[in-house]
């Protein structure tokens, strides 16, 4: 999307002014490694198209923005540990090449890094954006650890996996969206229902994840085919599959979910299962209804719809990756 490119420029700039020269490099380098690999970086532009919303000074945004960059950075170099995973945007992880000391370490010296990127800013505005970072921070952290308590909770719910990836990847949109409202002077009521959209656009765009990890191109995203289902990870898939299969098939399922293992059968089963309950069918549906309930809190901003469209595209965008 063109209007994409212009804060793309903006952040792939900002992050080469700001590229980590300290020493010892090995500290640093799997820093600069892991961000310089970029993906979309959707999280930074997030902070820049919410100060542009409300007219703000984009330049008071840049350090936030990458703040907020550094510190998705940082938990994806921690999940890559948990998860012992080999690839991340199609590279080696952190933890794979340097080891799992230094990928702990370099995920620890982004996080401060990205504190320190919210000193530029005056003291109220400092106590404000600081104060739903390090609240987003926790929150996500919860997300985490729910996420990992699923692997073996035999009864987790469809409301339980929605509260884990809200908080997981739901928040970190909305406080990206909200602080760089709050940064622009946008009201605390408009920088909230920004927040809202941010929110269950990020629940959908997870959700969509979980879909192409099973239905997607991995030569496109760079993941492992099929990974949260080796992961024994309990995503929406498995969930609707358990509420629709046979009782033969949940017996299955669950026998196939109580495994860590690399058989290629374990795929073919789950995945026999998932497409007899159409779990594919249900799952874009469930996209697109928290991909309305967003774009309903962006619709209740009193400014001019030409203002919001960018919010409505990039949603649209994000939820039409190919699979």
């Amino acid at each position: 999307m063109e209007f994409l490119d212009s804060y793309q420029e903006i952040v792939a700039k900002a992050i080469q002014e700001y590229e980590f020269s300290n020493e010892p490099h090995q500290l640093y380098q799997p820093m600069n490694y892991i961000i310089g690999h970029g993906g979309k970086r959707l999280r930074p532009i997030m902070v820049l198209m919410g100060c542009d919303l409300f007219d703000g000074n984009m330049q008071l945004a840049i350090k936030p923005a990458l703040a907020i960059e550094f510190f998705h950075n940082f938990s994806l170099i921690h999940d890559d540990i948990m998860d012992e995973a080999p690839l991340r945007r199609g590279h080696p992880t952190i933890h794979t090449i340097h080891g799992i000391n230094v990928g702990i370490l370099s995920g620890d010296a982004l996080l401060i890094k990205a504190y320190q990127f919210f000193e530029d800013l005056d003291a109220e505005l400092f106590k404000k954006c600081v104060s739903i970072f390090s609240q987003t921070a926790a929150v996500l952290c919860e997300g985490q650890q729910m996420d990992v308590n699923f692997e073996t909770q035999a009864d987790v719910t469809y409301q339980d996996y929605i509260t884990m990836i809200g908080n997981k990847t739901g928040v970190l949109s909305a406080a990206s969206f909200k602080i760089g409202a709050l940064i622009a002077g946008a009201s605390e009521k408009d920088a909230q229902l920004l927040y809202e959209f941010g929110k269950h656009m990020g629940i959908a765009f997870q959700i969509m994840d979980d879909y192409l990890d099973v239905f997607g191109d991995m030569a496109q995203f760079g993941k492992r085919q099929a990974g949260d289902i080796f992961e024994n990870k309990k995503t929406i898939l498995y969930l609707l599959a358990m509420d629709h299969a046979t009782k033969e098939e949940q017996e299955e399922l669950l026998y196939w979910y109580s495994k860590k293992t690399e058989n290629i059968d374990k795929v073919h089963g789950v995945l026999k299962i998932f497409r007899r309950t159409k779990v594919d069918e249900k799952v874009l549906r469930t996209i697109q209804k928290h991909n309305e309930i967003g774009q309903n809190y962006l619709e209740q901003i009193d400014l001019p719809q030409e203002k919001k469209a960018p919010f409505i595209e990039l949603a649209n965008y994000l939820l039409k990756r190919e699979s």
